[in-house]
């Protein structure tokens, strides 16, 4: 760099000595009043955290472009030190945006309608059902449907009635229980799918996943070991119901899943009978009743058949010179030519 470009730099930029931050001298103010905010509500201010720009803007009221301008500062610092930009989350949007809140408040709650609606047993239409329910529920979170892709099985958990799920950017979505009834469809429709990957982990292949989804049983969660744990949340089902756990969905068949679903599009799996595991394939031979001479005339055929076939050694000997014989002879010619 010259030296003009360093002096452009110290004019332009202000060194924050507490943090340890260069800051552009045009986001000096709004930086120092997030970064002091932080300091008092004993949050971290870099990196911050989605749920904490949005507490911060809440408790600053001000005009959508004076809004705007104390996340362009924050932005700015954060991607100037290599960490990503947290005023881009769909937390943010929402909070600055209030048509855009409750469009995608009305948008989730029909998707988490679609969701409950879906079978939850049968085979094959169970399985798909299930995933496709927390599918629609990831979506409705707002989150793009790369994150969803993303998403592995130890980035959702259940704090108590409330589904948590953490996308890998460190953006953090709750759902929680109704107010009013107290219910959870999301925790509900997650602890389904769950049960799926639960129920495969103890017992992989489709044949014994046939039957639970038939004839559901108890199925007790272990915890997750470092493997299962880096296994994508969604994968896609094939269809003869297998699932590959180390694959995981693309954004464009996430997104033809959920448009199917909200257009009442959504192909429409078959419920294909599956036999008891109690029947046999075994086939019982009928008992034959036999005649009291039975074994007497087996045994004089055996004896019949020994004197007439008692003379065949002497005949293969004979067929064996023979062949020996022939075959000197064609060595021979052979050897002539």
């Amino acid at each position: 760099m010259t030296s003009t470009g360093r002096e452009s730099t110290r004019h332009n930029d202000v060194h924050d000595a507490d943090l340890g931050l260069w800051t552009p001298a045009s986001y000096r103010h709004d930086w120092a009043l997030f970064a002091d905010w932080c300091a008092a509500a004993d949050h971290r201010p870099i990196p911050a955290a989605s749920e904490t720009l949005a507490l911060f803007l809440h408790e600053h009221p001000a005009a959508v472009a004076t809004q705007r301008r104390r996340l362009s500062a924050i932005n700015a610092v954060h991607t100037r030190h290599g960490y990503p930009a947290p005023g881009r989350t769909e937390t943010v949007r929402r909070h600055l945006d209030a048509a855009r809140a409750q469009r995608f408040d009305r948008l989730g709650r029909l998707l988490i309608q679609r969701a409950t609606e879906l079978p939850t047993a049968g085979w094959p239409s169970g399985l798909f059902g299930r995933r496709d329910a927390l599918l629609l529920v990831l979506a409705a979170t707002g989150m793009s449907f790369t994150d969803i892709t993303r998403l592995r099985r130890r980035d959702i958990r259940l704090d108590g009635d409330t589904l948590v799920v953490t996308t890998r950017t460190g953006e953090r979505f709750r759902l929680p229980p109704d107010p009013e009834t107290g219910d959870n469809p999301a925790a509900h429709i997650y602890r389904r799918w769950a049960e799926i990957q639960a129920f495969l982990d103890q017992y992989p292949g489709t044949h014994l996943l046939r039957h639970h989804l038939t004839n559901p049983t108890e199925i007790v969660f272990d915890p997750l070991d470092a493997e299962q744990a880096r296994q994508p949340l969604l994968c896609p089902i094939d269809r003869w119901g297998h699932l590959p756990h180390a694959q995981s969905m693309a954004p464009q068949s996430v997104s033809a899943l959920v448009r199917a679903h909200l257009s009442g599009r959504a192909p429409v799996r078959k419920v294909v009978s599956v036999p008891s595991r109690n029947d046999s394939d075994t086939w019982d031979e009928p008992a034959i009743e036999l005649d009291f001479d039975y074994y007497d005339r087996g045994t004089a055929a055996r004896h019949r058949d020994h004197e007439s076939l008692k003379n065949l050694t002497d005949v293969f000997d004979e067929i064996e010179g023979r062949a020996d014989a022939l075959l000197q002879d064609l060595m021979g010619v052979l050897e002539g030519l």
